[in-house]
């Protein structure tokens, strides 16, 4: 367990969190929710005690252990890859450490022996034998194979990193966990792994995250930072995000009774009850939804952007044609023989097991790069709007925002562009900040604002979750989903992957995988998953 007392943080006149008193008990995940600049990541340092509160306490119980997912990617760079992991477990890798120097002596004395009969013992009480076995099945979960296992931090990748991060935050099974975006850089199938792990995890877990899939999946209880306070919500993220959607509708409703609204909130526990996917958190929800009154849901004070596509004229029938295209980077394939033809209201996931393919594919398709072969072509009708991954070109000017997207718009007018740029949350003096300095997710705010004004009917997106709050991510999956033109994009988000797409075509060093279903039913689908590995096999021989 872990708790607070009276915790307060302040930044000069700026308050973060004002007495919060909170309490996080084993066997329950937390999703710890918050708009950008709330504070989700900050309070995760307090518990752990990397920043101290101005006021208040935070209680851990004597003998129990706190993991924490590390951000420094570069902390154990002259460590092995298992022995990291390890590092976890301080106490248990100190032992080993020490146990090993002991050994080692040339001159092994009395004394020396009887420390190490002690370690011993303190070693077999942590079950300290089992530890490289433990290390590497988190390591071969999260899709680091054994060649790397004793490979050096210095020569993994970044993405390769996290997740030797990860596995060192999970293992020995702390009695504590705090993960600060963990899904970041994982795969599809690590994210389930992950999921399945956390599912089965006895103790207490609290976790931010901007994927909504997996706070589904694995939050027992949603802690929502919002008016300086931490409220703690029985349920999921869904689970929340309705009853606040819920409780604005109902505050707005004067006349409705309170029997009527009663039993609107009684139905809408009974279907996210039926609803409920994991064994684990099923029977927790069930239990403590059943307690929920009318007044327990509470609006939120979150803003979502209006995000709405309109293309200027339909599509016709002659979308994209690609033909037999391939891209080598230093002489190794990225994607070869990739061959198919875009049909009208297609919605496709370009997805990939090395990040770059689908960056790639794209960049060739709006000529920012050169195939090394194959050849593509767009139909006569189409105007296509492309959302890079990398936006820091459009953004390197001083302009202020309402001159910044000004220079995309047929109309002029201020008070239209101000009008635009509102619906993006910009409003009063922030549409006059300079362009230049603005976060990760507002540049991605203005960039949908520009693809907007584009009126495309076929919209090419490429990571555009990467930098947004969840209420962004919220706004933009609903705008997509209900776009009637055609649609190419990739992501990590499953849920924003799964409620989009209806066909999945998947780049490989090997060929391609073209499939018309959903993101779900091609992840579980038993004869894509052995043709996947073949694929990628047949690639690395």
């Amino acid at each position: 367990m872990i708790s607070t007392n009276n915790v307060s943080l302040r930044y000069g006149k700026r308050t973060l969190f004002e007495d919060v008193t909170i309490k996080f008990v084993p066997g329950n995940c937390y999703g710890l929710i918050g708009a950008n600049g709330a504070g989700k990541s900050t309070f995760l340092k307090i518990l752990s005690g990397e920043i101290e509160a101005n006021t208040g306490t935070v209680e851990i119980p004597p003998k129990a252990r706190l993991a924490v997912l590390k951000q420094n990617h570069f902390e154990y760079d002259e460590y092995q890859v298992l022995q990291t992991v390890i590092m976890g477990h301080k106490r248990l890798f100190d032992i080993m450490q020490e146990k090993d120097a002991i050994y080692a002596k040339p001159d092994f004395s009395e004394e020396d022996g009887l420390r190490a009969a002690e370690l011993e013992g303190d070693f077999a009480d942590m079950e300290g034998w089992n530890a490289e076995y433990e290390a590497a099945e988190l390591l071969s979960g999260l899709g680091i194979t054994e060649n790397l296992h004793y490979a050096q931090m210095k020569d993994l990748s970044g993405s390769e990193k996290v997740r030797v991060l990860l596995a060192q935050a999970l293992f020995g099974n702390p009695d504590i966990l705090l993960l600060d975006e963990p899904t970041n850089h994982l795969d599809a199938e690590s994210i389930m792994w992950l999921e399945n792990f956390l599912d089965n995890f006895q103790n207490t877990v609290i976790v931010v995250s901007h994927d909504r899939h997996f706070l589904d999946a694995v939050c027992t209880h949603v802690a929502d930072i919002d008016f300086g306070k931490i409220k703690m919500y029985a349920g999921n993220y869904s689970f929340w995000y309705e009853s606040s959607q819920l409780a604005v509708k109902q505050r707005s409703d004067a006349n409705k009774k309170t029997e009527d609204k009663r039993k609107e909130l009684e139905e809408f526990i009974r279907r996210f009850s039926a609803n409920a996917s994991k064994s684990k958190q099923a029977t927790s929800r069930a239990k403590l939804l059943e307690k929920l009154t009318v007044d327990d849901i509470q609006p939120s004070s979150r803003k979502y952007p209006y995000i709405a596509f309109k293309p200027e004229r339909e599509a016709g029938n002659q979308i994209l044609h690609v033909e037999n295209l391939s891209k080598y980077v230093d002489g190794q394939p990225i994607f070869t023989g990739v061959d198919f033809m875009v049909d009208k209201g297609d919605k496709i996931a370009v997805i990939g097991r090395n990040d770059i393919a689908a960056s790639s594919f794209f960049k060739i398709l709006f000529n920012e790069e050169k195939a090394d072969s194959g050849e593509f072509k767009w139909g006569t009708t189409i105007t296509a709007s492309f959302f890079p991954k990398d936006n820091q070109e459009f953004f390197d000017t001083d302009l202020n925002l309402v001159d910044w997207l000004r220079q995309y718009s047929v109309e002029k007018d201020e008070s239209f562009i101000r009008g635009f740029l509102g619906r993006m949350l910009f409003s009063g003096e922030e549409s006059l900040k300079k362009a230049n300095v603005l976060s990760g997710g507002e540049k991605v705010r203005c960039m949908f604002s520009r693809m907007m004004l584009q009126s495309g009917n076929v919209l090419v997106f490429d990571e555009p979750t990467n930098h947004l709050d969840l209420e962004s991510i919220t706004a933009l999956n609903n705008s997509l989903r209900d776009f009637d033109g055609t649609i190419l994009f990739s992501s990590h988000d499953l849920q924003f992957v799964d409620t989009i797409a209806n066909r999945i075509i998947e780049l490989t060093p090997n060929g391609m995988i073209d499939k018309r279903m959903t993101y779900e039913e091609y992840l579980q689908d038993d004869n894509i998953r052995e043709l996947r590995k073949k694929m990628y096999e047949k690639a690395t021989v």
